[in-house]
């Protein structure tokens, strides 16, 4: 089942089962979905969550969660929701925290995987120079949640 939610960034769709949430995703501007009235009641905590971490309640999310990926994808997303709210790390850090630092572009690629999109912040993952590289929801999404959450001040893209 899905449902669809309005955010300061655009159309979330929001997809799971009683067994958890499987995959939150942000619609392009050429994709169209009518916004739920009444989600699901085991998509409502994703829903309700996620209208509180956009309007700055929350930091932190209490989710079933059931994203579908390989055991290394799935060994990354658990890693990525230990990056605490309003802080960064870079792509080698993470690959250095998952025990291989020559493990950085399969690191990168998982993170480019994830399907629960805010909820696992893959967005709190940059550069090693402190750039904002590779967001599936594009650089200008990445840069409003990284500033949303305090962990950079008007940054340059490019």
């Amino acid at each position: 089942m899905k449902t669809h939610l309005k955010t300061p960034l655009g159309i979330s769709e929001i997809s799971g089962s009683e067994l958890g949430i499987s995959s939150i995703k942000i619609l392009e501007e050429s994709e169209s979905a009518e916004i739920s009235k009444t989600p699901p009641d085991f998509l409502k905590p994703a829903v309700e969550q996620l209208q509180a971490y956009f309007s700055g309640e929350i930091k932190d999310f209490n989710l079933k969660l059931q994203p579908q990926g390989t055991e290394f994808q799935q060994k990354v997303w658990r890693e990525l929701q230990n990056i605490p709210f309003g802080r960064t790390m870079s792509y080698l850090d993470l690959a250095k925290k998952l025990g291989d630092a020559k493990a950085i572009r399969a690191v990168a690629a998982a993170n480019g995987k994830n399907p629960l999109w805010i909820v696992v912040p893959c967005h709190r993952v940059i550069g090693s120079k402190g750039e904002l590289t590779g967001y599936a929801g594009g650089l200008h999404r990445k840069k409003w949640l990284l500033e949303h959450e305090g962990a950079i001040k008007q940054i340059s893209l490019f």
